[in-house]
């Protein structure tokens, strides 16, 4: 059988690129070839990978291989077209010159060099139509570029009768009969695809519709007219949500691993609160009769009881933690081998499940209750013994306040020991945490006043900005803030050197004889009392009287730095008790 003319042209072999015969030709994952030199300057300096002419982009850019077998037959029409014969006259190849011969076997060595055998599609249920006698075969024409892929697709053929002309489709074909075909052969085996129950197919089609993975026969019996697509595609879909799932879930992480790292941070820091509490009543004790040894005794073990009971409430919270950051990583763990799955109809019904969020608790508001339980035994000790209560109260009032980095603004700059902060000239790298202001300059102490009675004092020096007073934990700390005392923040402001208000509502403005260098901060939690004192005039500045329900946090904003003008930072000083 020779070839005819219109079965292999210059446009087969052709670079869709160069718009010349293939050099060294390669295939992409979707199918097209390309010239390897041509396919890779197309690709070179683009940000995304994407083919020429179906324009599918690829997420990686693919590893391109010389397609052998394409270059083979390219080169074979190449040292055949150069002869030049006619292709009517001699069955050869059109477009070449000269008068040169074509082997007359040319078609069957051609067929020996593709990937798998030409496709044929009956036209009957038997041979292909008689003409005079004889039965015509027929032949399926490829498209551009179809030699490089595996699989035709059967839009893009035409069956050729003995004249050379396209035969029209039988009046018996349905539009189900030009459906793609897939079966467990080729392809679909190499990659080990599920197979259909009922119909013995590979499952490679995902109904969108109906959220199922199917194979062609379902698609064709049961949903004609659904949204589909193939289940290669849904899981690339898909892949994108598996890494949002597994990054929210290393964030889950992440923040349960601070929160233990705070908690146990607390434990210690509460440690410490009853070694400088128990130095305090030990000193304050060794003044009085052994009348009060009991009441000694006695807060020593309330502080250790509320000691055991904070610790035993630190193990299980993280304990707690623990277990959830196991099951968080165990969840992560399945998202990360799911990602490297080559099972998509695994990884699209599995996904389902991993992609609920799990159950865990919010612990954004939990911490650990530090409170010794003090001030009932000193209250008490105060109303027994009348001579030592302004001491004790000295006792109660006086508390060692140090900053908190962990809500300071990006442009604050604290102090080794966490005593003083001032405002820098830029950002700083920091991590943006739900405790963190993000718009103001300010930063609060890390000891709650959750009761009782604190006192501690702040150098303003020569400052012409500040802020100082608290703020109730649950204020908002994101974005543009009303310092008001219905927001949770009671403070005293300076503007400008000389303009002193707080912020009241309406605002209050305070006008100074002599200015502080130093200002005292007074908390009386159960009467509901912040009050500010002129530490070197020893006079009372104002009180704001309110009902807190909540915990209270020393509040510190040195104001921004006016390019110099007010460079100086805030910082908390020792409370020196007068006799």
């Amino acid at each position: 059988m020779s070839l005819n003319g219109s079965f292999l042209c210059d446009e087969q072999f052709q670079c869709s690129i160069c718009l010349e015969l293939f050099t060294n030709p390669s295939s992409t994952p979707c199918g097209h070839s390309f010239c390897m030199s041509c396919i890779n300057r197309y690709w070179d300096g683009a940000k995304i990978c994407q083919c020429p002419l179906c324009k599918k982009t690829f997420q990686k850019r693919p590893d391109l291989q010389i397609n052998r077998t394409l270059r083979e037959i390219t080169d074979q029409f190449k040292s055949m077209s150069g002869g030049g014969v006619t292709g009517k006259e001699k069955g050869g190849l059109q477009g070449g010159g000269g008068n040169g011969a074509m082997p007359q076997n040319l078609f069957n060595e051609l067929r020996k060099k593709l990937p798998r055998p030409l496709p044929k599609i009956p036209l009957t249920e038997t041979s292909g139509p008689a003409v005079q006698g004889e039965t015509i075969p027929t032949l399926l024409l490829p498209v551009r570029n179809s030699m490089a892929s595996s699989v035709p697709n059967q839009s893009n053929t035409a069956v050729l009768n003995h004249t050379n002309e396209p035969l029209p489709p039988p009046k018996h074909w349905s539009r189900s009969n030009s459906r793609r075909r897939f079966t467990l052969s080729g392809v679909a085996s190499s990659h080990n695809i599920p197979v259909c129950d009922i119909h013995q197919r590979g499952i490679m089609i995902y109904c969108k519709t109906d959220q199922v993975c199917i194979c062609p026969e379902c698609e064709i019996e049961d949903h004609n007219d659904h949204d589909t697509m193939s289940v290669e595609s849904k899981w690339m879909e898909t892949k994108e949500q598996v890494r949002v799932s597994e990054q929210e879930i290393q964030e889950l992480i992440e923040m349960r691993t601070r929160k233990i790292e705070e908690i146990k941070i607390s434990v210690n820091e509460l440690e410490m609160a009853v070694d400088r509490e128990t130095a305090s009543s030990v000193c304050l004790f060794s003044m009085l009769a052994s009348a009060i040894e009991r009441s000694q005794a006695e807060l020593m073990e309330v502080m250790d009881i509320n000691r055991r009971a904070a610790e035993h409430q630190a193990d299980s919270m993280i304990k707690q933690l623990e277990r959830e950051v196991e099951e968080l990583r165990g969840r992560q763990s399945a998202l990360a081998e799911l990602a490297k799955s080559d099972d998509h109809v695994h990884c699209v019904k599995t996904f389902t499940v991993l992609s609920k969020p799990p159950h865990v608790k919010d612990w954004s508001g939990v911490s650990l209750n530090c409170d010794l339980g003090t001030a009932a035994v000193y209250k008490s000790l105060s109303d027994m013994v009348e001579k030592f209560q302004q001491e004790l109260k000295n006792v109660i009032e006086t508390v060692d306040v140090t900053l908190d980095s962990n809500t300071a603004h990006s442009r604050l700059m604290l102090s080794k020991d966490k005593k003083s902060v001032r405002c820098g000239d830029r950002h700083h790298f920091v991590t943006d945490t739900p405790e963190r202001f993000d718009r103001v300059v300010c930063v609060l102490g890390k000891e709650p006043i959750s009761s009782g009675k604190h006192y501690w004092e702040v150098e303003v020096g020569g400052k012409t900005d500040w802020d100082l007073g608290v703020a109730r934990q649950s204020v908002n700390r994101k974005g543009k803030i009303a310092y008001t005392p219905s927001n949770g923040f009671w403070f005293l402001s300076l503007r400008e050197k000389s303009k002193y208000a707080f912020r009241s509502e309406p605002c209050t403005d305070v006008h100074m004889t002599h200015r502080p260098s130093k200002i005292g901060i007074f908390v009386d939690y159960e009467k509901g009392q912040v009050s500010f004192y002129n530490v070197d005039a020893k006079s009372h500045i104002y009180t704001f009287n309110d009902i807190f329900t909540e915990n209270l946090y020393p509040f510190f904003s040195p104001c921004t730095n006016k390019s110099g003008k007010n460079d100086m930072p805030l910082s908390i000083t020792p409370v020196h008790m007068s006799e």
